[in-house]
């Protein structure tokens, strides 16, 4: 092919790339303002109907980069991408955050019942649009992506999985009382979910064991990982892996596993003599560097080989590595689509988020607001499904249990969210009259106290989420290479 014909279908190739990469950015930053927009014009249209003064209709916090005033309401795009807000100074004073604006008279007080029903009228519309795509994925499907063996397939040494007792082969029943149907992949049942949501200082793990005739239950520890200050705490773990078989998919140029004679399809059941119950063992086995006996099933053979682990070519990969790609075993892998009701859908959105807020709240779980995510993580959550298999299956349904959450938070009894105005509204109700006077000063300084503090969180945990981008020394997408053997 002619060099100048190569280079620019190369270079076309890279346009479409990033033009395909340029536009999911701005879908997702689409689907996010679409949804605080939604909650948002819940407060508009119930202020309306009510007839509340609305001064102000606008996405994102700050001063406003893009605004219009129509029929009296200013809208507009402000410079802080968190959240939005209507501007409704009868239903709460907030000119510090929202900006005040100068009246001739002052407006009439709003009923007790008008500001219950603009603040619910938020998380209504949260709500709704979570079943409007509930039925979405209803009708499109939810994916699944389960690893679904739940035998232990590999300890690591010295882990606490190891020196409480468990053993290659136990199969786990129940984590902490919570009956477990997979390892990894879902939220309410895998083993990795229910241990990074156990709390206390030990972990039961019940299992049944070969030759054991009851189920036994084994008390572990765990271990979190240390991580930098600006990082996000490590999460609890237990050293266990999967039973899965070990089977080769690809074998990398110049790798270890190529200087051994592996081919594509080579099943590795045995590393120094002991059975290979999972590619974990065998990724742990070369962190020595020694040469590695493998027992390898080829077809109707069985072979012999030794293998050299040795580290990449790469950059601060300091790794040793076999240079092997593995094959999904089929049998520990569950995946596929299925179509739960609109309610069934939305109960499990809401029973996440139950949970994630009981183990915050927990002096006994080692979940803290470190990890939840800011509009930047959730952004790239959006950003990675879509790039995914299923990918708008996926967006639908995290689309659900992003509007059941935010529904949920809001409606929590706290200053500045719209619990909280619901809250003083059936206060006023029962004490027969409003905040007034200096009450009304105390409320708006404790309103603006607590948006600030909010916003506060917020950045707390943007900064958790931009020290997992690649640039800032988050997980980075290296390709490995081995350099040729001379």
């Amino acid at each position: 092919m002619d060099k100048t014909l190569f280079n620019a279908s190369l270079s076309g190739i890279n346009t479409m790339e990033i033009l395909v990469t340029i536009g999911q950015i701005l879908l997702v930053i689409f689907i996010f303002n679409l949804i605080i927009f939604v909650h948002e014009l819940g407060h508009f249209w119930a202020a309306r109907w009510r007839g509340l003064q609305v001064d102000k209709f606008q996405i994102w916090f700050g001063k406003a980069i893009w605004s219009k005033k129509i029929n009296g309401v200013e809208w507009g795009l402000g410079t802080i991408p968190f959240g939005g807000f209507v501007a409704l100074p009868q239903l709460a004073p907030m000119e510090t955050i929202e900006g005040s604006v100068e009246r001739e008279e002052p407006l009439p007080k709003a009923k007790p019942m008008d500001k219950i029903i603009v603040a619910f009228a938020g998380p209504l519309f949260s709500f709704l649009l979570a079943a409007i795509c509930a039925i979405g994925v209803w009708k499109g499907g939810r994916p699944i992506l389960e690893q679904s063996s739940t035998v232990i397939g590999f300890v690591l040494p010295d882990s606490a999985a190891d020196k409480a007792g468990l053993k290659v082969g136990d199969e786990i029943l129940k984590i902490a009382n919570n009956e477990v149907t997979c390892f990894a992949g879902n939220f309410e049942t895998g083993i990795k979910e229910s241990i990074t949501l156990s709390e206390g200082d030990r972990i039961a793990v019940t299992v049944q064991r070969e030759g054991e005739p009851e189920p036994l239950v084994v008390e572990c520890g765990f271990e979190v990982a240390e991580t930098g200050f600006f990082e996000r705490k490590g999460t609890r773990k237990i050293g266990i892996a999967p039973a899965e078989k070990t089977v080769v998919d690809r074998v990398m140029a110049n790798s270890p596993a190529e200087l051994a004679g592996l081919e594509n399809g080579d099943e590795i059941i045995q590393v120094n003599g002991q059975r290979s119950g999972s590619p974990s063992a065998l990724f742990h086995t070369a962190q020595d560097g020694e040469p590695m006996e493998l027992r390898v099933q080829r077809g109707d053979q069985k072979l012999t080989v030794v293998l050299t682990p040795n580290k990449p070519k790469a950059p601060n990969d300091d790794v040793y590595r076999t240079g092997i790609h593995y094959k999904p075993d089929p049998d520990a892998l569950r995946r596929g689509v299925e179509y739960p009701s609109p309610m069934e859908t939305l109960a499990s959105s809401a029973k996440m988020m139950q949970t994630t807020l009981a183990k915050l709240i927990s002096p006994k779980s080692s979940i803290n607001v470190g990890h939840l995510s800011s509009p930047l993580g959730i952004g790239r959550s959006y950003f990675d499904m879509l790039n995914s298999e299923h990918g708008w299956r996926w967006v639908i349904w995290f689309t659900v249990v992003f509007n059941v959450n935010l529904a949920i938070l809001n409606l929590l009894p706290f200053p500045v969210l719209d619990g909280g105005h619901i809250t003083l509204g059936f206060l006023e109700i029962i004490r027969g009259k409003g905040m007034e006077g200096q009450g009304a000063n105390i409320l708006g300084t404790v309103q603006t106290m607590f948006a600030l503090a909010l916003m506060s969180l917020m950045l707390f945990v943007l900064s958790k989420d931009i020290a997992e981008l690649p640039v800032f020394g988050g997980q980075k997408n290296v390709p490995i290479e081995f350099a040729p053997v001379e």
